[in-house]
């Protein structure tokens, strides 16, 4: 019997932790949308104006795309935390469950605030005055008579909802919470398309399941009261043992590792964590994080290491635009995250991993273009192709700014897209990054900067400031420290990207690491 594809039992290896995961975080805002929703639905069917607004509101929070509302509450929450900490001595995580709750919450709430005032305004009102002449209070009579009457038309709403909320939550991955997204987004930057295709399934089946859970339960809570209440309570328990599963908070022998939404993250982020573990400490990484959220999650405490970049500390956080030697930029960065935020840096690794203007090789040659100076000359009538960033970072500027670039068009896209859209002719150039082995695998031609527009790249270690003098970090990973050079890391990345010879990024890593003890 032929063994499975090492991507089908990896996939199902995560499978435990994704959907519990998920199906906590879904349940929970569900539960919070719900109980927020209902007792203001109920009133506002008593106050036309307040109905109104309500209606409204929700509506419109509707219509903020779900990625950017769940990032706009992660510094949201880590602002008042780093408030009541201060006041209070008291903080909590802003990383993860927290803002991926509220968020979720948010967008449950227009089909459950919608489908009740519906169903309990088209209550036939010869109904209600019926109620009204046995002598029933109007409290009376919505319990009694109305919301039993309209349940039908509310639980479609709640249904509707839960669907929302599961799919939904899939994005909660780029805020550092745990779901089945995080097939969908490692998947899409490794080209592992098993893993998205695992993603995509297990979410839809997860809210397929649900809907009819949710249908059975309207038609129990339809029947009697008695198994109305004995419905609510199983409801509570199952809510209340969620809850006690979540996560809030973790011991301080725990160590988390964040990365960004990259490969090459992925791998350094897989390389840290099993260190860490063979040095006999609990590690665990939380993954496909943006470049500010990544950073703030360090500063705050809420990921104890990560991998950043000296170019995007230098032009992202300190805001520099002058640049020079790889050396100086390392100082100058040390003494700022230290000064600035009582952040360590344990070293850098050993490679670059700097933003390139790339070509195609034949493309280039036919333009006669080996430099960024002699791509300024053609950008007018060529299509540059950007990840999902380059566009609004400063380097950007400064390559605007040092060469003149004017582009005819720009196209942001997955960096997984960008490799395949230049080597097709989709677009013309596209924005690499120096370490990415599909540079040589597609035999792209990265165009000189005579002119040093872009700073150094080197891969950094970064710690939290909590972790400040951790000697049990430092022995763990010093053999880290300038062992990786560019050739290691260009092949590690095109082992979790090349089609049909494809590792995980934990096998990846172990064979980075061997290649550095070879050494």
């Amino acid at each position: 019997m032929e063994a499975l594809d090492p991507r089908i039992l990896e996939a199902l290896d995560f499978l435990p932790n994704y959907l519990g995961q998920h199906v906590i975080l879904s349940v929970s805002a569900l539960a919070l949308g719900l109980g927020i929703s209902l007792p203001l639905a109920l009133w506002g069917t008593r106050a036309p104006r307040l109905c109104w607004f309500l209606l409204t509101t929700a509506s419109v929070i509707q219509t903020i795309p779900s990625l950017a509302l769940l990032a706009l509450f992660y510094p949201l929450l880590l602002a008042l935390s780093l408030l009541t900490n201060s006041i209070f001595g008291i903080g909590f995580s802003a990383l993860g469950f927290l803002p991926s709750l509220l968020a979720l919450a948010l967008y449950s709430m227009l089909p459950i605030l919608r489908n009740t005032v519906t169903g309990i305004l088209g209550v036939d009102p010869a109904v209600k005055e019926a109620a009204q002449g046995v002598g029933m209070t109007p409290i009376q009579s919505l319990f009694r008579i109305e919301l039993p009457l309209a349940l039908p038309v509310i639980m479609a709403g709640v249904r509707t909802a839960a669907v929302w909320v599961i799919g939904t939550a899939t994005l909660a991955t780029t805020v550092g919470q745990t779901s089945l997204g995080n097939y969908i987004f490692t998947g899409l930057q490794t080209q592992n398309w098993i893993l998205v295709l695992f993603g995509c399934v297990a979410a839809a089946l997860l809210a397929l399941v649900v809907d009819q859970l949710l249908a059975i339960a309207e038609r129990v809570l339809g029947r009697r009261r008695r198994e109305r209440v004995i419905g609510a309570v199983i409801t509570l328990g199952a809510l209340l043992f969620a809850a006690s599963l979540t996560p809030l908070a973790r011991g301080q022998d725990d160590y988390v590792v964040g990365a960004k939404g990259f490969a090459e993250q992925y791998i350094l982020a897989s390389l840290i964590e099993q260190r860490l573990n063979a040095a006999g400490l609990t590690a665990s990484t939380r993954g496909n994080l943006g470049s500010a959220v990544v950073f703030n999650a360090l500063r705050a405490g809420d990921v104890d290491l990560y991998v950043d970049y000296t170019g995007t500390i230098w032009t992202n956080y300190m805001r520099r635009s002058d640049t020079g030697t790889r050396e100086f930029v390392f100082e100058e960065m040390r003494e700022w995250l230290d000064a600035t935020h009582n952040i360590g840096v344990l070293g850098a690794l050993g490679f670059e991993n700097a933003y390139a203007l790339a070509m195609r090789r034949d493309r280039a040659e036919e333009l006669g273009i080996r430099t960024i100076d002699d791509l300024a000359v053609h950008a007018r009538n060529l299509v540059v192709g950007g990840d999902l960033e380059i566009f609004s970072r400063p380097e950007w500027a400064a390559l605007i700014a040092a060469y003149g670039l004017v582009f005819g068009e720009e196209r942001t896209m997955q960096p997984t897209f960008m490799y395949p859209a230049v080597v097709g002719g989709d677009v013309d150039v596209i924005t690499a990054f120096s370490s990415d082995g599909r540079i040589a695998l597609y035999d792209l031609l990265v165009l000189e900067d005579p002119r040093q527009a872009i700073p150094p790249y080197d891969a950094v270690l970064l710690t939290a400031p909590q972790r400040a003098g951790d000697l049990a970090l430092s022995t763990a990973l010093g053999p880290l420290i300038e062992a990786i050079d560019i050739e290691k890391m260009r092949e590690a990345n095109l082992s979790v990207s090349r089609e049909n010879n494809q590792l995980t990024q934990e096998e990846a890593a172990r064979r980075l690491w061997q290649s550095i003890a070879a050494n």
